[in-house]
């Protein structure tokens, strides 16, 4: 069966969803609010996208795209070039090391592997934020962000599941 142009053009548009989402995600979490001491405390939105669409479509999430998910996210964020796409490269390895476990895992316990996966991202951001800059680099923002990323993960998981069974039917 041959597909017309837009048939194919539909199923690029439908496979790039995942991708495009978290990059929305992005820029969505870069916008200022004016509020003060806001910043530090922003879930990371790219996180929690990776870690699930890593786990329900590791083939529309392929290692390309989540370096290229680092990258811009550390481009936007200003902070150091490369410490956001190595840790979500760990992330995405974590979690395809172990992917014969996510298929039968309940939403509790994969909530509660993403928190240690979580806190292993943010971790690796801030030892490599501290040796990048040859300084100690305070964790208190790092704890908070950590905790508003669990906080936030359930919603978002809502959210990707009507996304993947709007557009990737």
């Amino acid at each position: 069966m041959k597909f017309s142009l837009w048939q194919r053009m539909d199923a690029i548009a439908r496979s790039m969803f995942p991708v495009t989402a978290t990059l929305l995600l992005i820029m969505a979490s870069m916008v200022p609010l004016r509020i003060p001491d806001l910043a530090p405390i922003i879930p990371s939105l790219s996180l929690i996208a990776i870690y699930y669409w890593t786990i329900h479509r590791p083939d529309l999430m392929p290692i390309w795209a989540v370096f290229v998910i680092g990258v811009a996210q550390d481009l936007l964020s200003g902070s150091m070039l490369g410490v956001g796409s190595i840790s979500l490269l760990v992330v995405r390895y974590l979690v395809i090391s172990q992917a014969r476990f996510f298929t039968s895992a309940s939403f509790v316990v994969i909530w509660s592997i993403f928190a240690l996966v979580a806190f292993l991202a943010f971790f690796v951001m801030w030892i490599l934020t501290s040796l990048l800059t040859a300084t100690l680099v305070e964790y208190s923002s790092a704890t908070f962000q950590y905790l508003m990323t669990l906080a936030v993960y359930p919603g978002f998981t809502w959210l990707f599941v009507h996304g993947q069974r709007l557009f990737l039917r």
